[in-house]
Order: C-alpha cells, then sequence, then structure tokens
C-alpha cells in the first residue's frame, strides 16, 4: 500500500505538486488550488505533531470504524469526504508559497520517519500509528492532487 514511508512516493509527490497551476481547474470541492495546498499542510501538521485540535464529535462515534475503509486499502479517498473545521481554508494564497511549504513539511515527515509522527489522535480517526499516518497522508495528498488533475 502506497505512503509516505515507501522510497519515492514523496519525490513524486513533489513532481505532481511542481505541475499544479493557479488556474488549475478542480474537479470537485469548493477550494482553488493554492488552498488545497494550505489545507494540505495543515493536515500534515497534524502527522507531526505540530497542531493538534480536539477529536471531532463524530470522529469518537463513527472514526474508529470508517479508519480501516480509509487506511486499509489502496482505494482512493472519495470527493466530498468530511473535513476537520482546523483544516478549512477560506482565505486568498500564493501558491508558489504554500508549495515550498508543504513540500518542506511532507520532506520533514520522510526524514524524520515513524520516530517523528505524532502520537496525537487525529480528528477523526483518532490514534493511529506511523504507518497509517503515512498512508493516511498519502492518501489525502493524492486526493487533492487528482481534485486538480496532477
Amino acid at each position: 500500500m502506497k505512503n509516505l514511508y515507501e522510497p519515492g512516493v514523496a519525490k513524486r509527490i513533489d513532481e505532481r505538486l511542481a505541475q499544479l497551476k493557479h488556474d488549475s481547474p478542480r474537479q470537485w470541492g469548493k477550494m482553488n488550488a493554492a488552498q488545497a495546498v494550505e489545507h494540505c499542510s495543515r493536515a500534515m501538521e497534524l502527522a507531526l505533531g505540530d497542531s493538534r485540535p480536539e477529536r471531532m464529535f463524530v470522529g469518537r462515534a463513527i472514526g474508529w470504524v470508517i479508519k480501516p475503509m480509509v487506511v486499509g486499502n489502496e482505494k482512493p479517498l472519495r470527493p466530498g469526504s468530511p473535513t476537520a473545521p482546523s483544516l478549512v481554508v477560506a482565505d486568498d494564497r500564493d501558491l508558489d508559497v504554500e508549495r515550498r511549504r508543504l513540500s518542506e513539511l511532507v520532506n520533514r515527515f520522510v526524514a524524520c520517519g515513524p520516530a517523528g509522527c505524532t502520537s496525537h489522535p487525529h480528528t477523526f480517526f483518532g490514534r493511529l500509528t506511523p504507518d497509517e499516518w503515512a498512508i493516511l497522508m498519502y492518501k489525502h495528498l493524492d486526493h487533492h492532487l487528482r481534485q486538480f488533475g496532477v
């Protein structure tokens, strides 16, 4: 199963990220490309432990049921998947600035390896192992790159 710890995966994410343009048409959702990249950076900050938001009520209720369906298979994330309020980006962003920031966060996640992954629970899924974080972060990045056709 693809994950950010797998050799070459982060490099491929960077290559796809470089293809993203400020006017790349979105296939779904409300965010533009720069907002989606910032959204992905905020998610990477969760995985690194830089941000530690509270668990969502709905996540406490059903996150444990959904988690294996997300991190336990190769299926990409579906359009319209719920987003934690702390990850919503509505303001204008500079794509080049956000792209560099996301790339740095992904590279830091990979360089730190499993030991650098947070032990803080995910806002929806709850406790994740470092491997589950690596799978989820890959799927999340892939989801938003596919959202803009890259």
